[in-house]
């Protein structure tokens, strides 16, 4: 499947910085228009001045999305605007650190409900609109290299990304047969302001088990000082995208602890010549399901899952 992406209209949500700055520019020197939606009215401006001023035909939408009237009320607007979404960037996140077992309901629920939410929303939003413009596309979520493991002290934020991994799995297997193609970012350390993400929590979500003061908020910010440059990394999607590749890992050094931990789950599976009856049974039962399963699909949606 190859894409041309000149004259189609990208959403970015965290569009206005970061990574997601960087693939608006990427994206819209490609011929796209673009879509920046996030929750920073100030930097949306900004933003937008910027790609104006490169000649790229933007839009800007101040957007929290884990609110999904004005998700739906976003989509609206920009499409009136630009014209018909068909690629979609989940890219807004946050981030908090701290000991697992000294969080709140609070912290889980801000976090998840950003980074799960969000990318959930963008998708409930968009996909439908998208199936039915048949004008294929391609949606590309980020996570991070904490969706393959944790910590403690990133132990939310590892959580989200590990369900932002799972459910844009599915998405690719949802829509492999309607054109559009779906990615992951999985990236280490990006030239980022998700350090100040912490600004941006709802006073409803305020009670928190973490204490972030300046001299964490300053030691985050040398981290992602180092970070990989959003528009590179966009370049690396954008490949991904030609491609038609699930996976944008574009960091060398993320391979050793990768091998680590895949190989754990290896080394916990018996070997493939061992309880030969138990597989045959298993393996005759899912086949029966799947059948049926299909059967029982195309009668209720016309289609059936694979």
């Amino acid at each position: 499947m190859t894409i041309e992406f000149k004259g189609r209209t990208a959403f970015i949500t965290g569009g206005a910085s970061g990574a997601g700055f960087g693939q608006a520019k990427v994206f819209g020197r490609e011929g796209c228009k673009v879509a920046i939606a996030d929750i920073r009215g100030d930097a949306v401006e900004k933003a937008l001045a910027e790609l104006r001023a490169e000649g790229i035909e933007a839009y800007g939408v101040e957007l929290d999305i884990t609110d999904r009237a004005a998700f739906a009320r976003a989509a609206d607007d920009v499409e009136a605007a630009l014209g018909p979404v068909s690629m979609l960037f989940g890219t807004a996140g946050v981030s908090i650190f701290g000991p697992l077992e000294q969080a709140t309901y609070d912290d889980y629920d801000w976090i998840f409900g950003v980074n799960l939410g969000g990318v959930v929303n963008l998708m409930q939003t968009f996909v439908p609109r998208m199936i039915a413009q048949g004008l294929g596309g391609h949606i590309v979520n980020t996570a991070s290299l904490g969706c393959f493991f944790a910590n403690s002290g990133s132990g939310i934020y590892s959580a989200s990304k590990f369900a932002v991994h799972g459910i844009t799995m599915a998405m690719r297997d949802a829509l492999k047969d309607k054109g559009i193609g779906v990615s992951l970012v999985a990236p280490a350390n990006i030239k980022s302001n998700i350090a100040e993400s912490i600004d941006t929590r709802p006073e409803k979500f305020a009670h928190s088990g973490y204490k972030v003061d300046a001299r964490e908020i300053a030691a985050l910010h040398e981290i992602y000082s180092q970070g990989m440059e959003p528009e590179e990394l966009a370049g690396h999607v954008k490949q991904a995208i030609l491609e038609n590749r699930f996976y944008v890992i574009p960091y060398p050094e993320s391979r050793g602890l990768l091998e680590m931990t895949f190989q754990q789950a290896l080394d916990a599976i018996p070997p493939a010549d061992t309880d030969l009856e138990g597989q045959a049974k298993r393996h005759e039962a899912m086949m029966k399901y799947i059948a049926a399963r299909r059967e029982m699909d195309t009668e209720r949606y016309g289609s059936s899952t694979r």
